[in-house]
């Protein structure tokens, strides 16, 4: 696919329902790491299984806490890309929007983003490890974990682990705005993972179109409409300013 592809600039620019999907590929554009990227120094040490799953906070709830406010300054590190702030400016463009990441760095809140579904979560956010109560703040001195100010229990990253599933409200609301879509977008790197890496089909069988921007050949690419194999960066300026210009 071109960018210049008439047929495909008209297609955008009469979406009136648009989904779009990303994952870690936009976070390395601002440079946060990934999981095995963040272990240095003293975190080099454990495994995934220590640092990342239900049963290390059981185990270890000041180890997993500490690990992820590690993860959480990280991110405060980074500011959102390029393309994480075009996307927020689609948002004022399409009637209705949604954006779904697999990321947990938050800069696509951060970049302006109010449609916006996290699947696994957000190192912003805690939530109570008994009720599920959700916080987007908290004391940061004192017990680590902070203690959920209702019920006494401790708090946890409101992220999913490794072993946990998806939440099943969340992919709700993504796959019904998927099958109402007239357009979803896959940018960048997005984990193959079911039900998401299914997402495309269910588009294309409501006659949505699907297009692909990434470098790389994916499971979104081969299942695509029309994928531009071309960083992110690259070719969301262009897209958003077509979609003005109508």
């Amino acid at each position: 696919m071109e960018l210049s592809d008439g047929a495909i600039i008209t297609r955008l620019r009469q979406a009136q329902r648009m989904v779009v999907l990303t994952g870690g590929g936009l976070a390395a554009e601002s440079g946060f790491p990934t999981f095995a990227q963040s272990q240095t120094g003293s975190w080099a040490h454990y495994a995934v299984s220590e640092l990342a799953t239900p049963q290390a906070f059981v185990r270890n709830p000041r180890l997993v806490w500490q690990w992820y406010a590690h993860r959480r300054m990280l991110a405060a590190q980074c500011q959102p890309s390029v393309s994480h702030q075009v996307l927020a400016q689609f948002e004022q463009l399409i009637p209705e929007y949604l954006l779904v990441t697999q990321a947990i760095d938050g800069l696509h809140a951060r970049s302006g983003v109010a449609n916006l579904v996290e699947l696994n979560g957000s190192l912003q956010r805690s939530r109570c490890f008994e009720s599920g109560e959700v916080f987007t703040s908290w004391e940061e001195e004192g017990p680590s974990p902070p203690i959920c100010p209702h019920c006494g229990a401790p708090l946890r990253p409101d992220v999913v682990m490794y072993g946990e599933g998806l939440p099943q409200r969340a992919l709700q609301r993504v796959r019904q705005a998927i099958e109402q879509c007239d357009v979803l977008l896959c940018v960048g790197e997005i984990g193959a993972i079911e039900p998401v890496a299914s997402f495309p089909f269910v588009a294309r069988r409501v006659g949505a179109l699907v297009v692909s921007i990434a470098p790389d050949e994916s499971i979104y690419s081969i299942l695509a409409d029309h994928a531009l194999s071309t960083r992110p960066a690259a070719t969301l300026p262009a897209i958003l300013a077509a979609l003005r210009a109508s």
